[in-house]
């Protein structure tokens, strides 16, 4: 059975755009924020049928007023000229807005699958304190994992808010980004640099690099959805082996089971198997192989297969790198250049060598000390070699008695560090950088 991908996934047309109005000042004027709306939406319908829109914006008693998922554009823009005159004008309330869209995208996410565009239009920094920052940081790096892009457009006559990096922040975690309005008469014409569509990007899947964290694992199984039994009318044949009869267990009593967003189907054995190898951190959460949709079966049933046919694989690979590792040993510690340079007197002493041919080397690391090598090669085929520390007037040189064969010489065993190629950071008996986790060759 085949882990490659079965179904090329549709790309994504359908989009809703949310609009977040958190506006204190009179800087932007209503009457141009609705005409900019309404361009907008008009231009962006012009293309795409398939858009719906929503609105939040915060009312003076603390509460936003939300709608989500609305066709009819009228409306949107209805509700805005309703909610204007009493919305908050004392202090932003930017965190709180992003809270609420986010937790309704997390909650959509589980009907149906699109690209969800929020809109942030505000004036003035929030004062919130770094609690804030970091849960809403936390929610942001889950995201992206639900096609959510998150646009800013800050306006007023400031050149700096106290907020910047904040909101690049946000808007960099979400693939999107910061936009500046001084001028209110050009809102209408920022807003629409906004209608293109978003670059479809690739679910992130976890790494090294980006781990889903243990903690988080109540609120992924909470967004996952089980699958569900065939209707009459299904047919009884599962989409990754292709089989009627589960080709692993061979049972009859292994039920095909179906995603419920896009009906692709699955035997029990099937799923396990490529949930195990194909999951986004936790062993039995999987997105469907068809529509992205996150799922989720059994953990002890899952866990049972992997520790059967899994683990011992895994166990034996882990083995085998690490004396993988043990035998390319060459840096364990750093010797000092005297040490160094004694060794190689030694050796050159050892094999009674002569000199000729020079070539420098580094020892002690990239900020070692830097020395020459003479190399030359007899007519018996024997090598000679001695050292040369640059800057010194000082060479050890002797006459060799007989012939070396070169299979015969043992030099000693420099131990260098190596440094990252891509941060500086000094590496010992690793193969990926624990710090920047580029690959070392």
């Amino acid at each position: 059975m085949s882990d490659a991908k079965l179904f090329k996934k549709p790309s994504i047309n359908s989009e809703e755009f949310i609009f977040y109005i958190d506006l204190i000042s009179d800087f932007l004027k209503k009457k141009i924020l609705i005409k900019g709306l309404s361009s907008f939406i008009k231009e962006k319908n012009n293309f795409n049928i398939l858009a719906s829109y929503g609105l939040v914006i915060f009312q003076d008693n603390d509460n936003p007023f939300t709608l989500y998922d609305e066709k009819d554009t009228d409306k949107i823009l209805d509700r805005l000229e309703d909610k204007w005159d009493t919305r908050e004008t004392e202090h932003s309330f930017l965190e709180n807005g992003i809270f609420e869209i986010l937790a309704y995208i997390f909650r959509k996410s589980q009907e149906s699958r699109k690209n969800y565009r929020v809109i942030i239009i505000s004036d003035v920094p929030s004062n919130l304190s770094e609690d804030y920052h970091n849960a809403l940081y936390d929610l942001l790096v889950k995201a992206r994992d639900f096609y959510a892009f998150i646009d800013i457009i800050r306006v007023g006559d400031s050149k700096f808010y106290d907020d910047d990096v904040k909101l690049k922040v946000i808007s960099s975690e979400t693939h999107s980004g910061v936009l500046y309005c001084n001028n209110p008469k050009l809102f209408p014409n920022i807003l629409g640099s906004l209608v293109q569509n978003k670059t479809e990007f690739t679910v992130i899947q976890p790494s090294k690099q980006n781990p889903i964290l243990k903690e988080d694992k109540i609120f992924y199984e909470k967004l996952a959805v089980g699958l569900l039994s065939l209707g009459s009318d299904d047919k009884e044949v599962c989409d990754i082996c292709q089989q009627e009869m589960c080709p692993i267990c061979e049972l009859h009593s292994d039920q095909i089971l179906k995603c419920y967003n896009c009906d692709v189907k699955y035997h029990s054995c099937c799923a396990a198997h490529y949930s195990i190898k194909n999951n986004i951190g936790f062993r039995h959460l999987f997105r469907c192989i068809q529509c992205d949709t996150l799922l989720k079966l059994d953990e002890d049933f899952v866990n049972l297969i992997y520790e059967e046919e899994y683990e011992t694989e895994e166990e034996e690979i882990i083995e085998e790198e690490l004396i993988e590792i043990e035998e390319e040993e060459i840096f364990e510690e750093e010797v000092s250049d005297e040490e160094f340079e004694e060794e190689y007197e030694d050796f050159i002493e050892e094999n009674q060598v002569d000199v000729q041919e020079e070539r420098k080397i580094r020892i002690g690391g990239y900020f070692g000390q830097e020395i020459v090598v003479k190399t030359k090669h007899n007519p018996q085929g024997s090598i000679v070699k001695s050292a040369q520390t640059v800057g010194n007037n000082r060479e050890d040189d002797a006459e060799p008695l007989k012939p070396i064969s070169i299979t015969s010489l043992k030099p000693p065993k420099k131990r260098m560090i190596k440094l990252c190629k891509i941060c500086g950071a000094t590496l010992q008996s690793v193969h990926v950088c624990p710090n920047c986790g580029a690959r070392v060759d």
